[in-house]
């Protein structure tokens, strides 16, 4: 018997125990022990819960139980999270979690003190929610060089994104209802703004160049620009826009960003609507592979911590092993790297002016739109926006 405790008894805690205790055979097959929630920390009580026995209010009642073998983190933030779980680690308890601020900012750390009191620290379901892409990363392409990583990895901005291009709908109209569904935080600045997008390529972006990315050192942009003209604009084009977070190398060094992307509606990644998230890995030899699910939810992100759980419970008294270095990688200059660029601007801007300023470009006409709107050459991010300075652009939109 392994017993466990829960660490915040929310959507994805509630979640982990559900699956524990529901599918307690069938873990117990594959784990090769049975394993029980014997503890749950949470400041609220739970009358009525068939768990609420199990809940504690102070984490000393797990640090000083010396039954408890794993400790499930679901809080999420940096603290408690961060001293509870180095704790834990520091008393030979493996962790799994949830957590992709925690990850993201102290992973390389708390990866080498799980190695050093050899247990384990696993994270699996702080990218993509159920989607299996830690593992892959770490197992299944290790004898491959990862040349980009490009996902769509936040399900809120993806819905809203797929809601404006089925029904040209404006953002704050579609914001509104996403946070109606529960899409939505009431205050839902990390999704919108990308910064949910940007910790979790900075995890993915750690672990397959295997070294610190912080994720204050990606340059990030959110979809609160983008109009239900930008998205006439990209069906006239044949494209389609997602929230991308990407990392790939390029002559020798890593870059990392997140953007609204125009992509081809050929891309893999194209097709992916709704709260769905998806990661396209590209190898330079297992060539492109992409892996695809929900990416949010209290049982599919759950089912992704208990699978590590799973983990936890075959490793006792080994560490699994993860290449991810407390040494930062330093990211190239995006100011440096050339792309194209979907610009719009007034309708009264003259064209000569506008090649003069960014050279040949292909011009795009919407009826109805009195715009300039254009796709330029490949040029470099500082000399386009050298370039924009110059002109009144109502928005402009990377091509990937």
């Amino acid at each position: 018997m392994v017993k466990v405790a829960v660490l915040g008894y929310g959507t994805i805690g509630r979640g982990v125990v559900t699956v524990l205790q529901g599918n307690a055979d069938t873990i117990e097959k594959k784990a090769g022990k049975r394993v029980e929630v014997k503890k749950i920390l949470d400041l609220r009580d739970f009358p009525g819960d068939p768990n609420a026995d199990k809940v504690v209010h102070d984490y000393e009642e797990i640090r000083t139980d010396g039954e408890i073998q794993i400790v499930v983190e679901c809080m999420g933030g940096l603290e408690p999270a961060y001293t509870f779980v180095k704790t834990a680690l520091q008393q030979g308890r493996s962790v799994a979690t949830s957590n992709k601020e925690l990850v993201a900012k102290y992973g390389a750390e708390l990866i080498e003190i799980a190695k050093e009191n050899t247990c384990n620290f696993l994270f699996e379901a702080s990218v993509g929610g159920a989607i299996p892409i830690i593992r892959p990363l770490l197992s299944c392409l290790t004898a491959d060089k990862i040349e980009e990583i490009a996902g769509i990895l936040n399900g809120t901005t993806n819905y809203m994104l797929s809601k404006m291009e089925r029904e040209g709908a404006d953002f704050h109209e579609v914001l509104k209802e996403a946070q109606a569904k529960g899409y939505a935080e009431l205050h839902p600045e990390a999704d919108i703004e990308g910064w949910d997008a940007c910790r979790k390529i900075a995890i993915l972006t750690s672990l397959a160049y295997e070294k610190q990315v912080d994720f204050e050192d990606i340059p990030t942009e959110g979809i609160t620009n983008i109009t239900a003209e930008d998205i006439m604009y990209a069906k006239k084009m044949e494209r389609t826009i997602k929230l991308i977070g990407q990392s790939w190398i390029s002559e020798g060094k890593v870059y990392a960003m997140v953007s609204p992307m125009l992509i081809e509606m050929d891309h893999p990644l194209a097709p992916v609507k709704g709260v769905f998230n998806a990661i396209f890995v590209h190898g330079n030899m297992v060539d492109d592979v992409m892996f695809y699910g929900q990416g949010a939810g209290s049982l599919p992100t759950a089912s992704a911590v208990a699978a590590d759980v799973v983990d936890c419970v075959k490793h006792i008294g080994k560490t699994v092993k993860i290449n991810w270095s407390k040494e930062k990688l330093a990211l190239g200059d995006i100011g440096g790297f050339e792309r194209k660029f979907f610009v719009r601007l007034p309708g009264d801007t003259p064209e000569d002016k506008i090649r003069d300023l960014f050279g040949e470009v292909e011009m795009i006409t919407v009826p109805g739109l009195d715009e300039k709107a254009f796709v330029t050459k490949a040029i470099k991010e500082n000399d386009f926006d050298k370039a924009a300075a110059a002109v009144n652009v109502i928005n402009r939109i990377r091509l990937h």
